[in-house]
């Protein structure tokens, strides 16, 4: 039987155990995203977000957090999420195969210089990968939000922001707080909200 308490102190230290290690290790390639992000918004471009089931949701709520707002109102910043589309996602799942299901819509909704964001604890799922190669083959920046040892984003995605962990709801955790993080600094950047 589950003590309740102890459930809640021990994943309550695990979330910390991680964020700790998330603090002295990922300031550096965050910079990096944020500055990715910021040259293609100012040039007029978009940033387009994926990923499988949690990482799917994550995508539906990074790409509303700048189109829509994140703490204050302000003008709209160019987002979209690839894993809102049911009819798209059904087509694409049916007709060309799961694999696909990313890369056709990067290929009819994406320019060069806009930014895709994989989204990914485990680097690995093959649609994830198709999107990434589809982007870069484009001149779409392939950028990613990974975990573990990064999987087979680490060759496709720059810069990519790995969760230093091995489980996924420690990665996924780290991801939705990075995310936000970039999504606030990218307004301070943009000008468009103060500190």
């Amino acid at each position: 039987m589950i003590d309740p308490k102890a459930y809640f102190e021990k994943e309550l230290a695990a979330h910390a155990d991680v964020l700790n290690a998330v603090r002295t290790t990922l300031a550096d390639p965050f910079v990096r995203m944020l500055d990715v992000w910021t040259t293609a918004i100012e040039h007029g471009n978009k940033i387009v977000f994926f990923g499988n089931g949690g990482s799917a949701g994550d995508a539906q709520h990074l790409a509303t957090e700048l189109a829509i707002r994140y703490i204050k109102d302000r003008p709209p910043i160019a987002a979209m999420a690839l894993t809102t589309d049911s009819s798209a996602l059904t087509a694409a799942g049916n007709d060309l195969g799961f694999e696909q299901l990313f890369a056709r819509q990067i290929t009819a909704l994406c320019k060069p210089g806009d930014v895709a964001v994989a989204i990914s604890t485990s680097g690995r799922s093959s649609n994830v990968i198709a999107g990434l190669k589809e982007a870069r083959r484009m001149g779409v920046i392939a950028t990613a939000l990974g975990g573990r040892d990064g999987g087979d984003m680490v060759a496709l995605a720059d810069p990519i922001i790995i969760v230093p962990d091995q489980a996924s709801a420690r990665i996924q955790e780290m991801h939705i707080t990075l995310g936000q993080m970039l999504c606030g600094a990218l307004e301070i950047r943009l000008g468009l909200v103060t500190e």
